[in-house]
């Protein structure tokens, strides 16, 4: 006689929710507009303290970004070191003149991963955020990012008990036992079978701040025939 078991372990239907864009940006964002004259715009990047803004229409769509390096200019001489002046403009350009365009955006529902992969392409530190009709909510920088991925140790477990384990495999409370240090998850355990292990691990992976996984986990038998 043959003993029926459970179907291997499947995720579809099971959503594991990762964070997004709109989770980790900042919603207060000084822009500009295009008409906005050159100085103004290098002024109130003196005064945030900012890299760059971003160009938004009359319906705060992005059109383009300015970034410092638009609106000024390096000089140097004898007994000077370089320095970083704002540039005299002839006739007051403006800074649809001076941005770069087409702007480089971020949706507010793409992962944080998807975020950091879109910078790190770019060579850019800074990236708005914009909802489904492209318009203007929010800003992610290199270190809104960090802060993600940077995450202590007992975070990382807990989101993996809670999110992977228990919410997306159903696994949790049970075989697996789960660890993390400096963000190196190593799990433990025997489940029903070696594909569920599989696919435990890289979900785990699949963490924002997670390392690498350690996959010590073991299955009773592969898939059962059909």
């Amino acid at each position: 006689m043959v003993k029926a078991s459970a179907p291997p372990i499947s995720t579809e239907g099971r959503e594991m929710r990762f964070r997004t864009a709109g989770d980790v940006m900042t919603g207060v964002v000084v822009s500009v507009g295009y008409a906005t004259p050159a100085g103004d715009a290098a002024g109130l990047l003196a005064e945030h303290g900012v890299g760059g803004l971003p160009v938004v229409d009359d319906d705060d769509r992005v059109i383009g970004v300015v970034a410092r390096t638009d609106l000024t200019r390096y000089r140097a001489g004898p007994g000077f070191s370089p320095v970083c002046e704002v540039v005299t403009l002839p006739g007051r350009r403006t800074v649809g003149e001076l941005m770069s365009a087409p702007a480089v955006t971020i949706r507010a529902i793409d992962t944080v991963a998807l975020t950091g992969r879109v910078m790190a392409a770019r060579g850019i530190g800074r990236i708005p955020v914009v909802d489904e009709e492209a318009r203007l909510i929010g800003m992610i920088t290199r270190r809104d990012l960090l802060r993600v991925f940077v995450r202590p140790d007992s975070e990382l477990r807990d989101e993996i008990i809670d999110d992977v384990m228990a919410r997306a495999l159903f696994l949790y409370p049970g075989p697996p036992t789960v660890s993390v240090q400096d963000g190196v998850v190593t799990l433990h355990g025997c489940l029903e079978r070696e594909g569920d292990a599989s696919v435990a691990a890289q979900m785990a992976a699949r963490v924002d701040g997670v390392v690498a996984v350690v996959n010590r986990l073991t299955g009773r038998r592969a898939h059962a025939p059909e």
